[in-house]
């Protein structure tokens, strides 16, 4: 009953959508035909069947997306990598585990036919459409990945749209198994992008490069075809690659871009096209002019959603609408970075932090220096994925962590209780002191160098702090990288090496550049994570040198107001967050939220216990522990997704923030009992007063 009146209030707002247009779309629009966005270059598509191949699981089904690897053909089609990048990011991002919940709490529970007939069961896959296209600012060398996949059941009746922009560095389907799992089973065609970012891999040596689908080809053949070159002409290269062989350039660490600076720009971008596709394929046919607009934003429901920096994605595009594009954004764990304000503070029992949060690369940069030594205190002797930190390598960061006056004990089982102690001091709450060893030994350094790269708009030949990206032999030297892993890079990579055969090297190793992990430093002559290479990382935070200025510019470019204009919001988090800490990211940001909108606020947020960033961890053979400590915090962005679309459709209320507090499976670790309903209750519509997260002058009050 209320959609009719939505859309009445949305109209007042179209009538000003062609100011927010660029002048071509305006024009078209007020015309009444359908106009390729300028930004858009050409497009391919594709229909898939819900039979051999689809859109969500790409002909796999559930059965196949929890198999131990997917079919591949030698060589590679085109099919097998885009099935092959499906299976790996859907993995990567929730729990594929039936004793997770996956296939009947979550997961392809909902099949659709080509005919859009939908059937409740079978295998999951749902028929329909799939679009891509470069987004580019014009100058050839942006060339971010926009995709739209429109299901077979997308309905005319109650259009829908559902944004679905990459997790972490990932390529366009990096939201496969997030937003896009729900907005293609409840019939919204989902729209991603890959922010800019993506699996842009250039190998220097043999100059073969991706193209948007993933195939390999030379460069120079490419051309503005290519998803990421380097920016560097042919004696330049020759003259890097003689003195550092077989180094490669990725696309996040070195197009010179600083992409995070527009990813809200990006996700607004992907919007714009799916309502272009939308028109193409729906819209009656002119004979001379096109296709008739019949979908706009005025008639239209379009929900901004993801996980991670996909959901700080979804946040600076609500921000940025000017166009009145979104009606609403539900997301999960969101890397987002706010602008400094001392007005908030955030109050949780007796912890009190004053400010909006910290940085990205002020806090991985920070756990870069102690989370190895962190890993060897009493707190995380049953941290999973312990066993993957060198017990000798940690011993060794500790005694250099104290021979440079960062930590004052004298012992090492002092200087690894103290570096735990500096974590939580800093930021980390209490319950992801069990995550320290596992997001050290296969996120933080990763993270810390790739930002540092891409916030300093470094290229390639710079090798900041003297790391750069190559494969390595079996002495952990640079070689080159495969061309299996180089062809399959598309349907592997996450973005952000190591991947794909690209590993982090550390160029100033004694002896010789080396795998990172591997190195010696030259200042401790051990094996201690190059602690040479992440005091560099630290100082370009906190020095004043030209490349920590350039870092500190580029950190100044993504940093948010958390305005969103009114429009309604649900944040979901995991309290255990050890990546992204809530009290860095969410909890400052529903206070900044609340002071800047000043009573106009429509943001609920949502903190779960006992969740933490990496789902597809929890289940997983080699870290055994996470199944029996942790619950799947994509249950509850389906959750959130579900009350966003109520409450848009409906008028149904949004939930109060809260504190949802889960039960873990518990049991052996690696041998969790199954989860069910009873562990990850539901957001609840009246939470109990002491599980209200509110705001008062300033504060943000959580409950223990």
């Amino acid at each position: 009953m209320l959609r009719p009146i939505r859309r009445v209030l949305r109209l007042c707002c179209a009538l000003f959508l062609c100011l927010a247009l660029s002048p071509a779309i305006a024009v078209a629009q007020s015309q009444g035909f359908n106009q390729l966005p300028d930004f858009v270059g050409s497009i391919r598509s594709a229909r898939y069947d819900g039979v051999n191949d689809d859109l969500l699981t790409a002909g796999l089904g559930l059965a196949g997306l929890q198999a131990a690897s997917p079919p591949v053909s030698s060589p590679p089609t085109a099919r097998d990598i885009r099935r092959l990048a499906i299976y790996n990011n859907y993995r990567a991002l929730v729990d594929v585990a039936s004793s997770g919940g996956f296939g009947s709490l979550f997961g392809p529970r909902t099949s659709v036919d080509a005919d859009g007939n939908v059937n409740s069961g079978g295998s999951g896959m749902i028929a329909g459409t799939e679009y891509l296209a470069y987004a580019d600012d014009g100058s050839g060398r942006q060339n971010v990945t926009l995709m739209v996949q429109v299901p077979a059941h997308f309905s005319l009746d109650s259009p829908c749209i559902v944004t679905g922009t990459s997790s972490g560095s990932r390529g366009v389907y990096g939201a496969i198994s997030t937003a896009g799992e729900w907005g293609l089973q409840k019939g919204c065609a989902v729209t991603y992008a890959d922010k800019g970012t993506g699996t842009g891999l250039h190998d220097l040596a043999a100059h073969t490069v991706s193209l948007i689908d993933g195939e390999r080809a030379d460069a120079m053949a490419a051309g503005s075809s290519s998803s990421f070159t380097a920016d560097l002409d042919d004696p330049a290269r020759a003259d890097f690659l003689a003195e550092w062989p077989n180094r490669v350039a990725i696309k996040h660490a070195h197009s010179r871009q600083n992409p995070e600076a527009d990813w809200g720009l990006h996700t607004l971008q992907a919007v714009q096209f799916a309502f272009y596709v939308l028109n193409e394929q729906f819209g009656p046919e002119h004979k001379h002019q096109g296709h008739k607009v019949i979908l706009r934003p005025s008639n239209t429901l379009v929900i901004a959603s993801s996980a991670s920096n996909g959901a700080g994605a979804a946040l600076a595009a609500a921000e940025q609408d000017e166009g009145h594009w979104i009606d609403g954004v539900a997301v999960s764990e969101p890397q987002i970075q706010l602008v400094p304000d001392a007005r908030v503070s955030v109050e949780r029992g007796k912890h009190s932090f004053t400010g909006s949060g910290k940085a990205l690369f002020d806090y991985t940069s920070f756990a870069n220096l102690y989370q190895p030594c962190a890993a060897l205190s009493t707190g995380a002797a049953a941290a999973p994925g312990r066993t993957f930190v060198s017990a000798t390598s940690a011993a060794n960061r500790c005694a250099a962590l104290h021979a440079n006056g960062l930590l004052s004990a004298n012992d090492l089982a002092g200087q690894a209780e103290e570096a735990l102690e500096r974590l939580v001091n800093y930021g980390w709450e209490p319950e992801s002191v069990l995550l320290h060893a596992s997001h050290y030994a296969f996120a933080t350094p990763a993270i810390a160098l790739l930002y540092a790269n891409a916030y300093g708009r470094f290229g390639v030949e710079e090798r900041l702090c003297d790391y750069s990206y190559a494969g390595v032999d079996a002495t952990g030297a640079p070689a080159a990288i495969s061309s299996t892993n180089l062809d399959l890079s598309f349907g592997t990579g996450n973005g952000i090496p190591p991947t794909a055969g690209a590993q982090i090297i550390n160029d100033n190793s004694v002896g010789g550049p080396l795998r990172d992990a591997m190195s010696i430093s030259p200042s401790t002559g051990r094996a201690d994570f190059n602690i040479d290479g992440a005091l560099c990382l630290r100082d370009l935070l906190q020095g004043s040198s030209t490349d920590a200025l350039r870092v500190r510019q580029g950190v100044s470019e993504v940093l948010h107001q958390a305005d969103l204009h009114g429009k309604p919001a649900i944040i979901v988090h995991g309290r255990s967050d050890a990546l992204v800490p809530v009290g860095f990211s969410s909890r400052p940001y529903f206070g900044l939220n609340q002071l800047v909108e000043q009573g106009r606020s429509r943001l609920s947020y949502i903190e779960v216990t006992n969740a933490q960033h990496f789902d597809a961890f929890i289940d997983h053979a080699a870290l055994p522990g996470y199944d029996s400590n942790f619950v799947p915090l994509h249950v509850y962005l389906t959750d959130a997704l579900d009350l966003m679309f109520d409450h848009l459709n409906e008028g149904t209320p949004l939930p109060p923030s809260q504190v949802v507090r889960t039960t873990p499976r518990g049991g052996a670790p690696g041998a969790a009992p199954a989860l069910t309903a009873a562990n990850v209750p539901p957001i609840a519509a009246q939470p109990a007063p002491d599980d209200r997260i509110t705001f008062h002058s300033g504060t943000v009050y959580v409950p223990d």
